[in-house]
């Protein structure tokens, strides 16, 4: 007997928003979720006493406005602020650019009049493209099916969708599409740019959760990934979550505990259930068996097929192809309690630049340099490190007068050369981390009264993020679109009839964005309503 109609693997903010969906719609809805808390890797929490902060997650851009809507998030007490300012990055040589809104043109000047002259006309490129591609988001796109029948029909239709939507664009726009999506980041800003802190403001954005050089083939997509966000209507704009990002799943909890939803915690899944070449619910790690009509997971693709699935029930091509999912994006968290604000050489004392992103990573050099020192070596001896804030935007995080900041440090190996532990290392790199910013920013290691260091073995065992993998998967054109993840399933259907993908292992990726969770309700309730159904 069918004990409920949906059951979710992993209360993660795609898991919940695909839940809220798909009960607002009248379905019976159960959640499992290995950790004490919902929320999956958008979660606050308190790592030193008195200090909380959003300790792997740890900023808002690509949240769905849809899904912001739908669910009612405000009416749940999420409140989004912007950032001040919205990059910073500090020089060895005291220069500096800072950009936002009214920012950006006037700083690049002081850099590069050509570059100044240029920056509007790029961004307004990216613009345009992101604009086109945002249609994406929230859609399946075209998925590949072997013969004919409704699943081929169908196809043909939204194929056909897709093919009007990249027709808005010009020949022009098209032709820089191509670009993103197959060449370098570098290669593409080396073409536009004169200075190396323009060109590494929109480096970063290439290389940040993604373990390659910015100019590896593919990574420009990469920096038009993290171009689709928005903040309160404002495209482009990165903000904060008032109480941290752990605010957002716990709104998009209650949103979904409103509609009935069910969600247990502490409650790790063991196996999914396989009868007849059908999931047909799950069994706990307490051996409980929870049976239900359709299956949804918001794990890491290669983490359900290859820990939570029996062999036997996975076509053989399927499982060797799936267990060569890339994962690893090269990250390294760490969570620091402060005693006083930083103040950098480039820019001394408060300001709004504080309320930035603050990037240390000066050029698109220094970038590859980086992850080449990590492949040889473990580690970057000279890292990428985005330091981030979040209590210059919301005095809710500290106690009064002192601050806590996120070192969302690039780039260091997923696994370590030579069979060594992360845990062996973890503490010295996050020594090093603190003294790179310690550089441009003397009294910092100083004013550190506490932390977290979370090495990419401890992203993967505390979050489930696979090599410490922050996009469930890795962003690169085989694992995109279509092939996201895997050829003939990228409409959320897994390759057992009841089974669906709702993570960030499925299109359009990885970051805070609910789409995933939006599109596989989509289609769940399709499959559940129509007269064709086989799933």
């Amino acid at each position: 007997m069918t004990e409920t109609d949906v059951l979710i693997i992993g209360a993660g903010h795609n898991g919940l928003t695909c839940a809220a969906y798909l009960a607002a719609a009248g379905l019976r809805v159960k959640m499992v979720e290995r950790r004490k808390a919902v929320g999956g890797a958008a979660v606050t929490e308190e790592f030193h006493p008195g200090f909380r902060n959003s300790v792997a997650a740890y900023t808002v851009s690509l949240l769905n406005p849809k899904v912001v809507a739908d669910l009612k998030l405000a009416d749940h007490g999420l409140r989004l602020v912007e950032r001040r300012a919205q990059n910073f990055l500090p020089a060895p040589d005291g220069r500096y650019l800072l950009t936002g809104e009214g920012r950006t043109l006037p700083s690049v000047a002081k850099l590069s009049e050509r570059d100044a002259a240029r920056i509007e006309a790029f961004s307004r490129e990216l613009e345009a493209i992101a604009d086109v591609l945002r249609q994406f988001v929230l859609r399946a796109p075209p998925n590949l099916v072997e013969g004919f029948g409704v699943g081929a029909v169908r196809e043909s239709f939204n194929a056909l969708g897709t093919a009007n939507i990249l027709r808005r664009l010009t020949l022009e726009q098209q032709r820089s599409l191509l670009d993103l999506f197959t060449r370098s980041a570098g290669e593409m800003l080396d073409e536009r740019f004169e200075n190396d802190l323009v060109k590494a403001v929109f480096g970063f954005d290439a290389i940040v959760g993604n373990y390659a050089s910015p100019y590896a083939a593919g990574s420009a997509y990469v920096m038009l990934h993290h171009a689709f966000g928005e903040v309160n209507g404002k495209k482009s704009v990165w903000g904060h979550a008032i109480g941290g990002m752990g605010a957002i799943t716990q709104a998009m909890a209650s949103a979904a505990r409103g509609r009935g939803v069910e969600i247990r915690t502490e409650t790790g899944v063991r196996e999914v259930i396989v009868e007849r070449g059908r999931a047909a619910g799950v069994v706990l790690d307490n051996g409980e068996a929870i049976r239900a009509r359709y299956v949804v997971s918001g794990v890491n693709p290669k983490l359900l097929y290859t820990r939570l699935i029996p062999s036997g029930a996975l076509p053989p091509a399927f499982l060797e192809r799936i267990s060569h999912w890339r994962n690893g994006s090269g990250t390294f968290r760490i969570n620091v309690a402060l005693n006083a604000l930083p103040s950098f050489t480039a820019q001394p004392g408060a300001g709004d630049h504080l309320t930035a992103g603050i990037i240390i990573a000066p050029s698109l050099d220094y970038m590859d340099r980086a992850w080449q020192d990590a492949r040889d070596h473990g580690w970057s001896r000279q890292p990428v490190v985005e330091v981030l804030i979040p209590s210059t935007l919301d005095e809710t995080l500290a106690p009064p007068g002192q601050h806590v900041a996120s070192l969302f440090c690039q780039h260091v190996a997923p696994q370590l050369p030579g069979g060594q532990s992360w845990d062996d290392h973890r503490e010295a790199v996050a020594d090093l981390m603190i003294a790179t910013v310690d550089q441009y920013a003397p009294g910092f290691a100083a004013s550190v009264i506490g932390r977290q260091a979370l090495s990419p073995l401890d992203l993967e065992r505390q979050f489930g993020l696979l090599g410490g993998d922050i996009f469930h998967g890795a962003l690169t054109l085989n694992q995109l679109f279509s092939a996201r993840p895997m050829l003939g399933h990228a409409d959320y259907r897994g390759p057992l009839k009841g089974l669906y993908h709702c993570g960030s292992g499925a299109h359009p990726g990885g970051g805070v964005t609910g789409a995933p969770g939006h599109n596989a309700a989509r289609v769940i309730l399709a499959d559940h309503r129509s007269l064709f159904a086989t799933r």
